[in-house]
């Protein structure tokens, strides 16, 4: 079994049947990405494609809380792929999304750290690759199916303590419905905040046996992928994260990665790297991918890649384009309004 690699990631196979489920066609969101039609029978597509299928989605739907409750509800556990159906299968919550954030590593393109403190879980969702944020409806979704895996798993009707997003979701309300709890977007981080007392409850789905046929195969492809990340790497998916929270520096990184910053140096050295390169780039690839989203202002481009005033980033984004982040985007705009759908 080998894993995906970094840009090639694989669609579960009850996706386009889930949206069917909905009243949404596969070819129509196939159009409104801009993709050949045959894309909804490849298993594996590349992170833009993935990314503009679900944007796609959620135009289809026409508000993108409304696509986020609907898909969540109607996915059928038969349909879960190997990761995901380890999880449905775990001895209790806790376990299952012990799993699923363990699995998630080799499911490009989200990572979850979960914190356990006090009377509450928090599950905090993260990307993995810089330069390609997730559309709002696909971090929606993630976070809510870890709730519904825990409905599902538990077979009780669990709520959230809290829900935050970055970006507007649209009808809050609905979502408020669905995770039973305040929903609150244009906040600093996406985040799920759970009961901790529902992570002990037991998973009526247990099944200790097929659990101990998945883990192995499961751990196997985990391994294989790890071992193909460069430490290279390893630094830009830690700087993805931690652009947005103040000033970042070898010290914090080597920190992360649990050794000193001159060992850090030294191995980023030997693969013909440098940290400051590294940063650079870093947010010159999430810069170009913020700016292709139109919802967000340039200001907050600015802050998402790591610059605390906006000069600073119009000089930055110049040396690295040759132009202003506002005419590159419409001239990205006015590439994508010329392509003609097959």
């Amino acid at each position: 079994m080998n894993a995906p690699s970094a840009d090639r990631i694989k669609i579960a196979s009850g996706f386009w049947t889930s949206l069917r489920g909905i009243g949404v066609e596969p070819l129509d969101v196939a159009r409104q990405a801009r993709l050949p039609l045959t894309v909804i029978n490849e298993p594996f597509v590349t992170t833009a494609q993935y990314y503009s299928i679900w944007q796609a989605f959620s135009e289809q739907v026409g508000d993108t809380a409304t696509g986020i409750v609907k898909l969540a509800t109607a996915y059928k556990t038969a349909q879960y792929p190997p990761a995901a159906l380890a999880t449905f299968h775990a001895r209790d919550y806790r376990d299952a999304l012990n799993r699923m954030a363990r699995y998630k590593q080799m499911c490009p393109p989200e990572n979850l750290q979960i914190r356990e403190e006090g009377e509450q879980c928090s599950i905090e969702l993260e990307c993995q690759h810089s330069e390609k944020p997730g559309p709002p409806v696909l971090i929606g979704i993630t976070l809510a199916y870890l709730l519904e895996l825990g409905r599902r798993g538990t077979g009780r009707h669990l709520t959230a303590r809290s829900v935050e997003f970055i970006h507007p979701m649209g009808d809050v309300q609905a979502l408020e419905g669905y995770f039973g709890c305040r929903v609150r977007t244009r906040a600093d981080r996406n985040r799920l905040t759970l009961n901790r007392d529902d992570l002990d409850r037991p998973f009526v789905s247990y099944n200790e046996e097929l659990l101990e046929i998945l883990t192995p195969a499961l751990e196997r492809t985990l391994d294989e992928r790890q071992s193909q990340l460069t430490m290279s790497d390893k630094v830009k998916w830690i700087l993805s994260r931690c652009l947005t929270r103040g000033r970042i520096d070898i010290q914090t990184v080597a920190s992360e990665l649990g050794m000193s910053d001159r060992t850090l140096q030294r191995r980023l050295t030997d693969e013909g790297a440098s940290f400051k390169q590294l940063l650079t780039q870093t947010r010159h690839e999430q810069a170009l991918a913020y700016l292709a989203d139109p919802s967000l202002e340039i200001k907050e481009v600015a802050f998402l890649v790591g610059y605390e005033d906006q000069n600073s980033f119009y000089r930055a984004f110049r040396s690295w384009e040759g132009e202003t982040p506002a005419n590159w985007r419409v001239a990205q705009e006015n590439w994508r309004s010329s392509l003609v759908t097959e």
